[in-house]
């Protein structure tokens, strides 16, 4: 295994760094007053525009998506150290250079099981940045990250697709140029593999009987520049039968498919994040003064900076070994890996975001400071794509073969 990053990844690490100094870092505070004076929490704020011109312009574009005919063509190995720069500022990064879920994961899956028409219609306009998308597949009603209890109806009817279901938490529909959803629902519920039943279908935002019933909050935030999530309602809406994703029965393989990349990359801002939280924490550390002293001159300050410090090498090198894999032997030969990320990323860095606030104190919490969303984000990734706990089962059962 070889580390060491390439003249490619080099080459765009450098730009990265530079146009997230010189223009997101800038931005983050004027996003934020804009946002105030906009008619709609929803609507584009001008600055993220203004980035996404000029990140198009600098080359800093799609860089997440391995195939070179429609994205940069980086590996995983590649992408790694740009998705930790661009996890320093989840919230603009990623949005400006499209690089933001969910329209990343449903780009992947137009790209690996769209057909002709359903690339040209939908997937043109995600890569051009024109619209955005979201995928419809967790419900209030059931566990979701067993994707076999997904109750969401997909009925054939002659030439169209019928769904009926309640879906929450999806991101990216609130957002006004929200134009498409992929939505997971039940084909054949009573097939006798469970892992058959299930198909994916494409339904546009504007079909009758789709209904954004409200915004979801994550602790208190609405994610603006992720487009929101939502709570949406089909009711019995039709869509053509061409809309359907590959084939019926084919929907928990393409989920498979999609959550993996998805999976890494949230590890791999993760990281990002971590680093942001640690310069944070130096900065107020040599410049804030608590009973007579730098809080660089407390003991438990430096344990909590030198614990981060170690920690963030240790889940670099693990993201960077599970980036390796998905690129030698694909997804489901790094399985144990990509599980392995998804337990142990968010879970430490949610513990340095939580030392990084509470040596700001009340600022911590504050918005003038970054530190809550961010722990907000990390903390939901717990959850999202798969809890802990789920991860852990599968993990400790694969484990567990070897000595039965």
């Amino acid at each position: 295994m070889d580390f060491a990053y390439d003249a490619r990844t080099e080459e765009l690490r450098a730009k990265l760094l530079a146009f997230m100094d010189e223009h997101v870092y800038p931005a983050e505070a004027v996003a934020h007053e804009q946002r105030e004076r906009l008619a709609s929490p929803w609507e584009t704020v001008p600055v993220v525009e203004e980035l996404k011109a000029e990140a198009r312009r600098q080359g800093l574009w799609n860089l997440f998506l391995p195939d070179s005919e429609y994205g940069a063509g980086l590996t995983n190995l590649q992408y790694a150290p740009l998705a930790e720069i661009m996890g320093r500022s989840p919230q603009l990064a990623p949005t400006v250079t499209n690089c933001a879920a969910p329209d990343t994961g449903n780009m992947e899956v137009l790209t690996q099981f769209g057909d002709e028409q359903q690339r040209k219609q939908w997937l043109e306009p995600l890569l051009a940045g024109e619209i955005r998308s979201a995928f419809a597949m967790t419900e209030p009603d059931v566990a979701s990250s067993d994707a076999t209890n997904i109750t969401t109806h997909i009925e054939r009817d002659g030439d169209e697709y019928v769904i009926t279901g309640r879906k929450w938490y999806i991101s990216g529909a609130m957002h006004p140029d929200c134009k498409i959803f992929i939505v997971m629902g039940k084909t054949d519920p009573d097939g006798e593999d469970i892992r058959r039943q299930q198909s994916m279908v494409l339904v546009p935002r504007d079909t009758p009987g789709v209904t954004i019933k409200r915004a979801m909050q994550v602790f208190g935030y609405e994610d603006h520049y992720h487009g929101g999530h939502a709570e949406v309602i089909f009711d019995r809406a039709r869509v053509p039968a061409s809309n359907l994703i590959g084939e019926e029965g084919g929907g928990f393989a393409i989920a498979q498919a999609r959550l993996g990349p998805g999976r890494i990359h949230h590890c791999m801002r993760l990281i990002g994040m971590a680093e942001r939280a640690i310069e944070l924490m130096c900065r107020r550390a040599v410049s804030r003064t608590a009973f007579g002293k730098e809080l660089a001159q407390q003991g438990v300050v430096h344990n909590w900076i030198a614990d981060a410090r170690v920690t963030v090498e240790q889940l670099r090198l693990l993201v960077l070994k599970t980036a390796w894999l998905m690129d030698t032997v694909g997804n489901r030969g790094a399985h144990t890996e990509i599980q392995s990320i998804k337990i142990a990323t968010p879970r430490a860095v949610v513990d340095i975001l939580d030392r990084a606030i509470q040596l700001h104190g009340a600022g911590g919490v504050s918005q003038d400071f970054p530190l809550a969303e961010l722990y907000a984000g990390a903390r939901t990734l717990m959850i999202a794509d798969g809890p802990d706990e789920v991860h852990q089962r599968s993990l400790a059962r694969r484990e567990l073969k070897r000595y039965v």
